[in-house]
């Protein structure tokens, strides 16, 4: 290759050497409007020449280049020129030797293809940031050479700087991005709690690598008497600043769940905290509760997705209504729903990272989780796992995802000995204490309590009905309720005053009652009932074997 016919056509070159020509000042035109003569002495002083752009070789210019300069030719790449910035990076190269032998380093950064593709299709390529054998990261610029039979003209650009600059913002970003998901899994419950009627499964995964953390939560909060509360929720945004919010609110579901309110009313506790917490960070969530008694799930939404319920037979129930905006708006009025779970059913809770995606409706994943529920059987585990493939989650999924399953199961044979009821109509007056004790005693025995339990229940349910025989208005009912793990017994009237524990004075002739139940029973509680009324109920852990 002959250097000495390129040179460098820089813009406006060639028009500023025709100016100069055209201008040249000469003796004649020394007058009106010449340079004063101070300045005149200056220009014809004998001052070293500078060379025009268009004079120098290019062998020169590239020489001077800071920049890693190479020039290879032909179909095998033979290398022809490395300037004096390339011999300082990797050292001299021998000229007339293929690419691949006298370049070594063009190899390790995958160079060599680049080569092909730019001399064969006549155009530039560029790679950015590739890291060299001396350690630099490098951005090359491959140029297509027409001279001869054809070159290419490799031009790096030392980029270290920035890409350490640019490891350091990642490395950053992974540190928050790990923070961030740490925080959201240590404030997630480490070990679902286990209700007696149910079989519960959840999983939590968090996006990609490229996405933040956002806020998705769930929960199982068991509130005795058998009765189990469930969430989930997501906090809008992403970051540490969505899983501390979403932090607060979980700690604030779990208290006011203590207070056994219905789910519309809880939202609405919820709804002002959130308010509270950060007047621009709004959140969807739905509280459900289940009673095994009643045989369905009672539910507010606030924005959240519609639990889907499969029944025993396979069809799968949407719970579209009611629903109300998301927390954190305030001013809205939640009210409670209801879907049934009987026996064999399935209910699905989710967050939005399951079915929403950029090129669908979100009905039409809704849609699709409902299919894949259908066909879904197994242990809530299995189910859990089998939604979240049939979704198409994967490790580098652009959204959290957190799933909430729970099974009623139906239970044959020896194992629904285990789980019984039994119930009474308190009616009458005074004359029912004595026809309750006699029922709980009959019930006690033929569930083959020992002795000792038989008594305790008897007593138990002495004193809830006596409480609800002086203080409440009918109806009344006392139900027992044997899972197996705990009797729970329970009574219900007309009446919305819940009892508290109190301590009776040696003169009182009353409110030793509750006390009573409190100290012998494991748990005990109340809470008003949907229709009106109250429930006040204990529970004692049955003795294992």
């Amino acid at each position: 290759m002959n250097f000495t016919r390129w040179s460098a056509r820089l813009p406006g070159t060639q028009r500023r050497a025709a100016a100069r020509t055209d201008h040249e000042l000469t003796p004649d035109r020394l007058g009106e409007g010449a340079v004063p003569a101070a300045r005149a002495e200056q220009l014809t002083d004998d001052a070293p020449p500078v060379p025009a752009v268009d004079e120098l070789p290019v062998r020169e210019v590239l020489d001077r280049v800071p920049a890693l300069v190479a020039l290879v030719h032909g179909p095998d790449h033979r290398l022809a020129y490395v300037n004096d910035a390339y011999v300082t990076a990797f050292g001299p190269r021998s000229p007339g030797a293929p690419a691949s032998e006298a370049l070594p380093e063009f190899h390790e950064t995958g160079l060599l293809p680049l080569l092909d593709q730019v001399l064969r299709s006549g155009k530039p390529r560029t790679i950015k940031s590739r890291k060299a054998p001396d350690g630099r990261c490098y951005t090359f610029t491959c140029t297509p050479v027409s001279e001869g039979d054809g070159g290419v003209l490799v031009f790096a650009t030392d980029v270290t700087d920035h890409a350490e600059a640019a490891e350091r913002l990642r490395a950053s970003e992974r540190r928050q991005r790990e923070t961030a998901v740490t925080l959201q899994r240590s404030l997630l419950p480490q070990v679902l709690e286990e209700p007696d009627d149910l079989r519960i499964a959840a999983t939590y995964q968090p996006g990609g690598t490229e996405a933040a953390v956002g806020g998705d939560w769930y929960d199982v909060i068991t509130l005795g008497g058998g009765r189990t509360a469930l969430v989930i929720g997501d906090v809008m945004g992403r970051g540490v600043r969505a899983a501390a919010v979403m932090g607060q609110l979980r700690t604030a579901v779990r208290a006011y769940a203590r207070l056994d309110l219905p789910p519309h009313e809880v939202l609405q506790l919820l709804d002002g905290l959130a308010t509270e917490i950060d007047a621009n960070q709004i959140a969807t969530c739905v509280y459900a509760i289940h009673d095994p008694n009643e045989g369905k799930l009672v539910y507010a939404s606030a924005g959240h997705l519609p639990i889907l319920v499969r029944d025993e037979s396979g069809a799968v129930l949407r719970a579209d209504e009611p629903t109300g905006p998301p927390l954190g708006t305030g001013g809205w009025i939640h009210t409670s729903g209801s879907i049934p779970l009987g026996p064999g059913a399935t209910a699905v809770l989710y967050t939005d990272g399951l079915v929403e995606r950029r090129d669908e409706d979100l009905d039409e994943g809704i849609a699709s989780l409902e299919r894949a529920l259908s066909g879904a059987t197994g242990t809530p585990q299995v189910v859990c796992d089998r939604l979240v493939r049939s979704a198409g989650v994967t490790a580098d999924h652009d959204d959290d995802v957190a799933v909430l399953v729970l099974q009623h199961p139906s239970r044959t044979g020896p194992d629904s000995d285990l789980f019984r009821n039994a119930a009474l109509e308190l009616l009458g007056g005074v004359e029912a204490a004595p026809r309750a004790r006699a029922f709980a005693s009959g019930v006690l025995t033929s569930w083959r309590f020992p002795a000792e339990l038989h008594d305790l229940g008897v007593l138990a349910a002495s004193e809830l009905v006596a409480n609800s025989l002086q203080h409440g208005t009918p109806p009344m009912r006392l139900r027992l309720r044997r899972t197996d793990r705990r009797l729970i017994i329970e009574v219900t009237d007309g009446d919305d005053h819940l009892p508290r524990r109190r301590k009776a004075e040696p003169g009182d002739e009353s409110g030793r009652g509750i006390a009573i139940v409190a100290t012998i029973a494991s748990n005990w509680g109340s809470r008003r009932t949907p229709g009106g009324g109250k429930a006040v109920w204990c529970e004692f852990v049955l003795p294992k074997g």
